[in-house]
């Protein structure tokens, strides 16, 4: 007999006990990347359940979620607040002084005609991040109520899409290497909106961490039976079944595949449509503008009335001769080795993807999990032009102005991170396993989710 820990009764409903403890049923869950069908064990706080074929984390425990994720969240936001209503950086050349608020290193690259990246740029370090936060408060607090508020199931499916998408952390990291680039022309300052980001961009990233989907999903919809006949220790495709990306239930699929969650409504798919298809054309077209991002320059810095553009490279380069070895590096990594390495991985992967064995589907689903993982960085360089173009006015003295390579090189960006989620990882598993793994493949349907602390 298992002994379940619960809360104290004081505690809100939803913060009480996990679902393991308010169900008699055993939950099931198909891992997103191999499809393996596995029983969720019971999790104290601090625990994991991980795939037992390919060690894809599928449930993360956390004490106390609710309370947690709402607080986390209202700090957040709190420290966005004061970030978005101070100055942000400040410089003194000569006598001509210049002083910036974080909206404008999006505002000012508009008067450059460059629309487009300065709505990428305020959206992924501002818009997106805030409504990401005002959701969670709207939800987790609802729930803290036991009476969830209306459109909660559409702002918890939205909360998964959104957290790709939010830079605060690689926008800190483009400050840093704004800085150390102009620190020997002039004097800078950091005001109180600077430190005020630094915050947020850290408690957002905590905010996103202490999310407890499956505890979240269980409290706003409950968990329905899965499919009767559902089998662990096999694939949810060979049984006419799928689990959901949202929420994580399992589904049976319809003769032609498709289905909705019965739970949080997604669209389902047994694989992904067109996956491979989607993926390739992505990839070309993210190949063919990391061309131009390239060739053309991506800012053109002006200094006594003398102008002189800087391609990526260049900029490199021209950092390592000013001695900043550890920040060139940072933004070869990023701007370099990054975009080429996630263009060949995704490549190698679409071409291999058919051929797999239970030999490599494991190193390629890590070789997947890294490159959707570094694609964001990449931004690194945007946000350095845009911080760059905001703060360096100071007309014929001194002066940056944004270059054609910084849309294209943002559009290498999004095309690459939306070709690692066209990308079904669930593919390379679907090859039949070779005879000499069939023992192999036998104690893995033997087995349940594992269960092992949470890393912090």
């Amino acid at each position: 007999m298992i002994k379940r820990r619960t809360l104290s009764v004081n505690t809100p409903l939803v913060d009480q006990s996990p679902p393991e403890a308010r169900t008699q049923r055993r939950r099931l869950r198909a891992c997103h990347e191999c499809d393996w069908v596995s029983a969720l064990p019971p999790l104290n706080s601090g625990e994991k359940a991980s795939c037992p074929r390919c060690s894809h984390v599928l449930v993360k425990r956390h004490r106390y979620p609710a309370q947690r994720s709402m607080a986390l969240a209202i700090a957040s936001l709190i420290a966005l607040i004061v970030a978005v209503s101070f100055p942000f950086i400040s410089f003194t050349v000569s006598g001509v002084s210049n002083r910036i608020e974080l909206t404008q290193t999006a505002t000012t690259l508009i008067g450059f005609h460059q629309p487009v990246v300065a709505i990428a740029v305020i959206m992924t370090i501002v818009v997106l991040p805030a409504v990401y936060l005002l959701g969670i408060v709207w939800l987790q607090f609802g729930l803290l109520r036991d009476h969830p508020l209306p459109f909660s199931r559409d702002i918890a499916r939205s909360l998964s899409y959104l957290t790709p998408w939010m830079m605060a952390d690689v926008f800190i990291i483009g400050a840093l290497v704004s800085l150390i680039k102009i620190a020997g022309l002039a004097d800078v300052q950091l005001g109180i909106s600077f430190w005020a980001f630094c915050a947020f961009a850290l408690l957002l990233l905590m905010t996103t961490q202490s999310i407890d989907a499956d505890w979240m999903w269980f409290s706003l919809e409950g968990e329905p039976l899965a499919p009767e006949g559902t089998e662990t220790g096999a694939t949810a495709a060979v049984q006419g079944l799928t689990g959901c990306p949202t929420c994580g239930l399992i589904n049976r699929l319809s003769p032609r595949g498709r289905s909705h969650c019965t739970r949080c409504h997604e669209k389902l798919h047994q694989r992904l449509p067109h996956s491979l298809q989607r993926t390739w054309a992505l990839l070309g077209a993210s190949a063919t503008m990391y061309i131009p991002a390239n060739v053309y320059p991506i800012m053109t810095t002006t200094s006594l009335g003398n102008s002189s553009p800087s391609t990526i490279i260049g900029g490199v380069v021209q950092l390592i001769q000013m001695g900043s070895w550890p920040i060139a590096a940072v933004i070869f990594i990023a701007s370099v080795i990054v975009p080429v390495g996630k263009l060949v991985a995704l490549t190698w992967l679409c071409l291999v993807v058919k051929r797999s064995d239970a030999l490599n589907a494991n190193t390629r689903t890590r070789l997947y999990r890294l490159t959707e993982f570094i694609g964001r960085w990449s931004m690194v360089d945007v946000f350095v032009v845009a911080i760059l173009v905001a703060l360096i006015r100071a007309g014929s003295l001194m002066s940056i102005t944004p270059g054609p390579a910084a849309l294209a090189f943002g559009s290498v960006v999004v095309l690459t991170m939306l070709a690692a989620m066209t990308f079904d990882p669930r593919l390379i598993w679907d090859t039949p396993l070779p005879q000499r793994n069939s023992s192999r493949l036998s104690l893995l349907r033997r087995k349940t989710a594992t269960k092992e602390p949470v890393d912090g």
